[in-house]
């Protein structure tokens, strides 16, 4: 993976979300490319490499509405996620095949004991703030609108009496592995999900929604047993702190609302439209 080439992508997406939000949904794309300060051929290449799919293609899945769209035509229901489309080679993060949850003993003593490896990385998505013990990741944060400072107090604050040590060669395999498209090398990127038992049993039901599909917050709720408890789900969707492996992002509301995201909605946005629009290629 080329650092500098993943960082540069995100930051032409995240310009075209802005230009896309101004009105040009229906721009042409030469005059999107012009409004990006670059040659059609240019953007061309790029946007087909990093997407999958042209810039024009690209556009319907930045696009506010896309959610909606989402919700009507990839929707899943998590009682059959596990027999529908997670056998796909192309498939994003669907299968992982080693992940373990610290015990709740373990997570009430916030941390103590623990040592977590941090580094920053460069990913499709912009910075990404990735930390993670010997067990695995567990946590991975994005910079792009909240800023490196945000991010770090964020993840740190989680796990407040845990030992930090910056070593990104520690985590690079796994991080590496994370953010190919190739699904089969996530086998190589296990996971440590820190968190209460509901939060758990809510990252375990997102890690369910297959690439390139939706679900709710009130499904999430449902499959996990709690049907009334929307809010309680909800809030421990924000509360993930392993972004992109376990997928809040593929969580909307029933109305297609895109909801919050803990790292801003643009970079939401980005996550959807580059898995669906893969999804969608394949």
């Amino acid at each position: 993976m080329n650092d500098m080439t993943e960082g540069y992508h995100f930051n032409v997406m995240r310009r075209a979300i802005d230009l896309i939000d101004q009105g040009g949904e229906s721009m042409s794309l030469e005059d999107l490319a012009r409004a990006m300060d670059m040659s059609p051929a240019h953007f061309q290449r790029l946007f087909t490499k990093w997407a999958g799919v042209s810039p024009k293609k690209y556009q319907q899945y930045l696009t506010l509405g896309h959610a909606k769209a989402l919700l009507h035509d990839h929707f899943t229901t998590l009682e059959t996620s596990n027999s529908v489309g997670l056998s796909g080679s192309g498939r994003l993060h669907d299968l992982f095949l080693r992940w373990e949850a610290m015990s709740p003993g373990e997570y009430a003593r916030k941390g103590a004991g623990l040592t977590i490896y941090w580094g920053w990385f460069d990913s499709p998505f912009g910075l990404s703030l990735v930390m993670g013990t010997e067990k695995g990741i567990c946590g991975i944060g994005f910079a792009s609108e909240t800023g490196e400072e945000w991010a770090m107090q964020d993840l740190v604050s989680r796990w407040p009496k845990a030992t930090f040590v910056e070593d990104p060669m520690f985590l690079r395999p796994w991080v590496l592995a994370a953010y190919q498209t190739d699904s089969a090398a996530l086998d190589k990127t296990p996971l440590y999900m820190i968190g209460s038992p509901l939060q758990i049993k809510v990252w375990e039901a997102l890690m369910r929604i297959p690439s390139g599909q939706v679900s709710t917050y009130s499904e999430i709720a449902q499959s996990i047993g709690m049907p009334r408890a929307v809010r309680a789900v909800g809030t421990a969707v924000g509360r993930n702190p392993v972004s992109w492996l376990i997928p809040c992002h593929r969580a909307l509301r029933k109305s297609g609302a895109l909801g919050g995201y803990h790292w801003g909605l643009p970079v939401k946005r980005c996550l959807l439209a580059y898995e669906g629009a893969r999804a969608d290629a394949e």
